[in-house]
């Protein structure tokens, strides 16, 4: 098939005409409103939808096969990883096109070509060893969940009247245009997961891409279902506003982790230290603020009749270290535990052996429910609650600041070779784990933090850390393979969005410079 074909650009190029000047003005948007709290330092509730918070209207009733999302796995579309994971037994694939992949054009054009064969059922991989991989005939398959990527995301392999279209637009379209009406016909529908969002007037834009493309592809009105990821602090205070903007598209939202916190000292870079986090292995989502915001978001879905969504379990098992595994799977079962009894509908996994695990927590309980939607939490959470980020126990650490460092190293070498998801010390690390580590490293330098043991984060003190992690990677990999990386070019990029003066709002946008 070519997913490239006259048809489906002149679709993409439609919606980049008809949307992309009203995306170019909420970014703008997102620009001074980031200027008006660096002023007042200030974040609330907005005054003017009140009457949407206050009012009595419901998300619409969910497809058959998305009423039950208890196991969640997300991945890249990339061919092998695609088959492992419609084979994994989840209820939902997050077939991702954002922060588990990379922008490298092969990956967008392959991506949509995996994900053609995917909806047919025809997919297979033959590996470089012999080894086949097709879907398995004797389960239902995952419904699929497509994430395109965040607004503000430029696609400069697609220019529309001379300027690059939006990633968002690209992705969407040519996704919805090869795979709508086969969808339908399969007992389905377009699904999919909108990230980094963060205002009520972003997720309005996506419900007029949405109803414009029904109609110009002659699909029921309505068909579309879309869950919002809540990683941005600004959209922790506007989810009814978020659901209620989507109207007949609404489906639910997530509880995000690293990108959330990611957001936090974005936002508030220049308020001082009671925003400035403690390692990021310390904050759990136990922390008050991330209590207040999760306790919130279930509240709010459950209200509305909409999907709450956890975060995300990113272990991965180990085949030679049984001791390793008992360990984090004990938290991964802790963690979805406490999202169950908070209410959750569902949780996020990032790999296949997981999948049992998170199921076995939400069975228990769920048992023959398909949800938690009939589950109300009386909770009232406010801004300062979801503010208090001086309150998150934890220090920041001489191994803290050496983990994010080594971890961006590594992950920006691979991202700029094309891989979004990257196996790290156990864990499945994405674009979120990189831009949480970048900028804590950049808020610890501004702020002027000590380490636990008295020694002030400096630029040279990271610059130091980055020659001995870099020779420990060395010695692990060895000269050759070391040498064919691009861990200088990695390490160019995490200075520039970790010791810059200003903020970077994105590594993934001067990091998308760098690949063909």
């Amino acid at each position: 098939m070519d997913v490239l074909s006259t048809a489906a650009g002149g679709f993409v190029e439609d919606l980049q005409r008809r949307f992309g000047p009203r995306r170019a003005e909420l970014l703008a948007a997102r620009t001074a409103r980031r200027a008006e709290i660096a002023r007042t330092g200030r974040l609330d509730f907005r005054p003017e939808t009140a009457e949407i918070r206050a009012g009595d209207w419901r998300a619409p009733a969910a497809p058959a096969d998305l009423t039950n999302r208890r196991v969640e796995i997300t991945g890249p579309t990339e061919r092998k990883m695609t088959i492992n994971a419609l084979n994994s037994g989840a209820q939902v694939w997050l077939a991702d096109h954002e922060d588990a992949n990379t922008p490298h054009w092969a990956n967008v054009v392959g991506g949509q070509e995996n994900l053609y064969a995917a909806v047919r059922r025809t997919i297979s991989y033959e590996a470089p060893d012999g080894r086949r991989y097709e879907l398995r005939t004797d389960r239902p398959l995952p419904a699929i969940v497509m994430r395109p990527r965040g607004w503000h995301l430029d696609e400069r392999h697609v220019a529309v009247d001379g300027r690059p279209a939006a990633g968002a637009l690209v992705d969407f379209g040519l996704y919805f245009f090869h795979n709508a009406h086969e969808l339908l016909a399969r007992g389905s529908a377009p699904y999919f997961y909108l990230p980094k969002l963060e205002s009520q007037h972003e997720a309005r834009l996506w419900r007029d891409v949405f109803a414009y493309a029904e109609e110009a592809l002659r699909v029921p009105a309505g068909t579309i279902r879309a869950t919002v990821l809540i990683e941005t602090i600004p959209a922790a205070f506007e989810m009814d506003e978020i659901l209620y903007a989507l109207g007949p598209y609404a489906s639910g939202l997530n509880a995000g982790r690293w990108d959330y916190l990611f957001s936090v000292i974005k936002i508030f870079r220049d308020q001082g230290a009671r925003f400035v986090l403690p390692d990021r292995g310390a904050v759990t989502m136990t922390a008050p603020f991330l209590r207040a915001y999760t306790e919130l978001l279930v509240a709010t879905c459950h209200r509305r009749s909409a999907f709450a969504m956890g975060g995300m379990a990113a272990f991965i098992p180990s085949r030679r270290d049984p001791q390793v595994n008992e360990v984090a799977l004990a938290r991964v079962r802790e963690d979805k535990e406490r999202e169950a009894a908070d209410g959750f509908d569902g949780s996020w996994v990032a790999h296949p052996d997981l999948v049992d695990v998170c199921r076995e927590v939400f069975d228990r309980v769920l048992g023959d429910r398909p949800n938690q939607l009939d589950r109300q939490r009386d909770v009232t959470v406010t801004a300062e609650q979801l503010l208090d980020v001086a309150a998150t126990p934890g220090a920041v650490t001489e191994a803290g600041l050496r983990g994010n460092v080594s971890v961006a190293l590594q992950y920006l070498e691979a991202w700029l070779g094309g891989n979004g998801a990257v196996a790290i010390n156990n864990l499945m690390e994405d674009a979120a784990t990189a831009e949480i580590s970048r900028s804590q490293v950049w808020q610890w330098i501004q702020q002027g933090v000590r380490l636990d043991g008295g020694v002030p984060v400096t630029a040279d003190l990271v610059r130091a850390i980055e020659d001995e992690e870099l020779a420990r990677i060395r010695a692990a990999l060895g000269e050759q393979a070391y040498a064919a990386g691009r861990f200088a070019a990695a390490r160019t990029l995490f200075e520039q969005v970790a010791l810059g003066d200003e903020f970077v709002d994105f590594l993934t946008i001067p990091a998308y410079r760098l690949v063909d």
